[in-house]
Order: C-alpha cells, then sequence, then structure tokens
C-alpha cells in the first residue's frame, strides 16, 4: 500500500462527530484548550468574539481534518452554516456554498467540503456562534 492510499483511508476513517466541543477538536489537532490568545490592549468587548473566532478556527481545522479549501478552484464547493438573528433569537437558517466567489461575511477558514459538516457545525457550535456574531445582552 503506498503512503497516499493510507493517507486517504486514513481521512476516510475519522468521524467528524466525534468533535462535540472546541476541547475535543483541540485534542484532535494537539492544541491545549487552555491556552487561549490574549488581547490585552483590545477593548473589552472586543476580546469575547475574537476568542470564538479562534475557537471556531479550531473547530473547523478538526472536523476537515486536513481539508483545506482552494479559493482558486471554482469547482471545489465549499459549504458554512448561515445564520439568522430573529426578533426570538439565533437561529440556524441552513447551510449554503460559495461557487465562484468567497463573500467577506464568512472566513475562509469557516467553511467545510460537506453541507453535512457545515449542518453538523452550526447545530454543535451555536454558543460559539453567538459569541462571534452577537452582543452579549444586557451590553
Amino acid at each position: 500500500m503506498t503512503d497516499k492510499k493510507k493517507n486517504t483511508q486514513d481521512k476516510a476513517e475519522f468521524d467528524f462527530r466525534t468533535i462535540k466541543s472546541f476541547e475535543d477538536a483541540c485534542k484532535h489537532l494537539g492544541i491545549d484548550p487552555t491556552k487561549l490568545p490574549e488581547f490585552p490592549a483590545m477593548e473589552k468587548e472586543f476580546v469575547k468574539p475574537l476568542i470564538a473566532a479562534y475557537k471556531l478556527m479550531v473547530i473547523f481545522k478538526a472536523i476537515n481534518n486536513g481539508w483545506r479549501p482552494d479559493w482558486s478552484n471554482w469547482n471545489q464547493y465549499k459549504y458554512y452554516p448561515w445564520f439568522g438573528v430573529l426578533s426570538s433569537g439565533f437561529g440556524f437558517s441552513g447551510s449554503s456554498y460559495a461557487y465562484d466567489l468567497s463573500g467577506t461575511f464568512v472566513g475562509s477558514r469557516l467553511c467545510t467540503d460537506s453541507s453535512e459538516k457545515a449542518l453538523y457545525i452550526a447545530e454543535q457550535f451555536q454558543d460559539e456562534y453567538k459569541d462571534f456574531f452577537l452582543y452579549p445582552e444586557g451590553e
């Protein structure tokens, strides 16, 4: 068996659903989950969304398990969760993909190679998305 076949088989055997938390994602990638980015000179209101963005990037990297989007390849689908802020709160609206462009509303690190993964992330990691997108209540 060649190394190329072995690597493909290893990726196929990985079940992304084993990543149920930020800590699981860190364990999968060999990252210490207690070492979060620090922003000592930044206004307090911006720190929480930046840490949430970091957590989401780690989660996506773990779930993607080596897959990286190629933004120069228009034939490669890239899926990401799509959220809406409703009068009753924050809600997941569906999965979408970018075909021939990358919008600034979704980071290029926050996409997957399948709608199934995007849906899973949207449902499993809503708290991280809330911290990233929304002002905390009472502020």
